[in-house]
């Protein structure tokens, strides 16, 4: 539904990322999964922006996606297509529109190749977006499917999924599969789910912690740096006066010279 095509079936796949070298950033994705005709999809739920930008993640779990393929004697012509697909509770996309795919195009918006030959999607369904006060007949399928995500929980409570849930051959399906599903391993499911995002916190308050001691090294450095040209300075003017009083200058001559008490210059000379 949200990705356009027909799918028959679903292998779930190892969603960890394996690095190619020590200082990738290993992420793990919410869920990989390959369809029956070799699309490699990672489903993305994204509940909050945060401060590690969404904007940028994606686009590399995409292309990592993409490069992690075995292709050693194969033809490039046998890469599998990968597509992220994220789901935003937040509002990220400045237009009105609650899908956009993203595709590698020019400036100008001319595809780097035909349609049908592009490997790489990002797709992003952006939750936020949905009139829940539009009338359900008033709904395309993508947006009654948004409302059952939001508002399932509330069960026959609420009269669009009590109506959804008696019509609609979809819902009934993904309401057959809940129902197989029991309270422990719901549970489950919510706990690596909350754990996963739990994860991503802590790295991104790790990357923050990374970047303020950093920027307090940073700091550091300059101020030994000026603490260094300060000695140096002091050092010449030290020579300077030196050579000053050596010459018979007085040491109030030299004091309205440089600007300086006779006592801050008598300091200097120590």
């Amino acid at each position: 539904m949200f990705l356009e095509r027909k799918v028959n079936k679903v292998v779930v796949k190892n969603s960890e990322m394996v690095k190619d070298y020590s200082k990738m950033k290993s992420p793990r994705l919410d869920l990989l999964v390959e369809f029956d005709d070799q699309t490699m999809v990672d489903l993305e739920m994204q509940l909050r922006q945060t401060k590690d930008n969404l904007m940028n993640r994606f686009p590399y779990y995409l292309a990592r996606l993409h490069g992690s393929q075995e292709l050693e004697g194969k033809y490039y012509g046998e890469l599998k297509e990968p597509i992220v697909l994220v789901f935003f509770i937040v509002n990220l996309i400045d237009n009105n529109r609650m899908c956009n795919t993203f595709t590698l195009r020019n400036k100008e918006g001319l595809s780097f190749v035909e349609e049908s030959q592009d490997r790489m999607k990002l797709r992003t369904v952006e939750m936020a977006k949905l009139d829940l006060n539009k009338l359900l007949k008033d709904m395309n399928e993508q947006e009654k499917m948004i409302y059952y995500f939001l508002n399932c929980h509330k069960g026959m409570e609420d009269s669009k999924i009590k109506v959804m849930i008696e019509n609609d051959e979809v819902i009934q399906m993904l309401e057959k599969r809940v129902e197989t599903i029991s309270d422990d391993r719901w549970k489950k499911i919510i706990e690596d789910f909350q754990k996963l995002h739990e994860n991503e916190e802590r790295m991104e308050l790790q990357l923050e912690i990374e970047e303020a001691n950093k920027q307090v090294e940073e700091a550091n450095k300059r101020a030994d740096e000026s603490d260094e040209k300060m000695d140096q300075m002091n050092q010449l003017m030290k020579l300077g006066i030196k050579a000053m009083l050596t010459n018979g200058m007085s040491l109030e001559l030299i004091s309205k010279s440089l600007s300086k008490s006779e006592d801050e210059i008598m300091e200097l000379l120590k």
